[in-house]
């Protein structure tokens, strides 16, 4: 029987590289996306030329119903929900002094808000398969902070919290809940950070490199699988040794 994952915010950066890595195991890919529609459907078009499946999915996950209505039709599409990654996130950098309400706002109900209203969704699917993956996708910035980043880091230590919750109340069902904690990866934001910043960064890292998104969802496809069926609860940095 094939399953079944739904991957938020999967048409860039990370969360295509997740997707693309889940439809190599054999997985049937829900690939989610908000604004970028040309990306999700190149991405469902790759994985399908791959020998792949995959269907794309616009929806807002910082919206209750809009997270409600995407998980049930993913639902009626296919008649399960085995994986779910959720790795929908935004970014609004400002020292504290400068952040409005609303950067603070909007980076809360994407990254946070969206997590717990997709596992909220997904909760009562896998309670009756009585069995399930649930991913987050946090960040080390959740565990060490950073400066301008109050909102961010909020969020991602907040997902923190609910993997670890979710874990608790799932396990007993067969059910795991864990987190992959990225560090600095090579996305369209790194690219555009100047080389002084990036050397800099470098020097907090002991591997002495960017990550790469491949190596997130590496990470991501092996909580995902059967190997892992007696983890949950934890939180995997991939991050080159950033925070030890």
């Amino acid at each position: 029987m094939d399953k079944i994952a739904v991957v938020t915010g999967s048409g860039r950066g990370i969360g295509r590289a997740i997707a693309l890595r889940l439809a190599k195991d054999g997985i049937t890919v829900a690939v989610n996306y908000r604004n970028s529609e040309s990306k999700a459907n190149e991405l469902v078009e790759e994985i399908t030329q791959n020998g792949g499946k995959a269907k794309a999915y616009k929806a807002d996950v910082s919206n209750y119903e809009d997270a409600k209505s995407l998980i049930s039709q993913i639902k009626d599409d296919f008649g399960r929900i085995d994986i779910l990654v959720n790795n929908a996130g935004i970014t609004k950098d400002m020292l504290m002094l400068k952040m409005t309400e609303k950067e603070f706002d909007d980076v809360i109900n994407v990254n946070l808000k969206g997590t717990f209203n997709c596992i909220k969704h997904v909760n009562r699917i896998m309670l009756k398969q009585r069995a399930g993956r649930i991913i987050n996708i946090s960040s080390v910035i959740g565990e060490i902070g950073n400066v301008g980043q109050a909102n961010y880091a909020a969020s991602k230590a907040g997902i923190i919290g609910l993997t670890k919750s979710m874990s608790k109340e799932l396990a007993t069902r067969n059910i795991t809940v864990n987190a992959v904690a990225p560090g600095f990866i090579e996305s369209d934001m790194t690219d555009t950070i100047n080389d002084k910043y990036k050397e800099q960064i470098l020097l907090n890292i002991p591997m002495k490199r960017i990550g790469k998104a491949e190596e997130v969802a590496n990470a991501v496809a092996f909580l995902a699988s059967d190997e892992a069926s007696y983890i949950t609860g934890q939180v995997i940095n991939v991050d080159g040794g950033m925070v030890v």
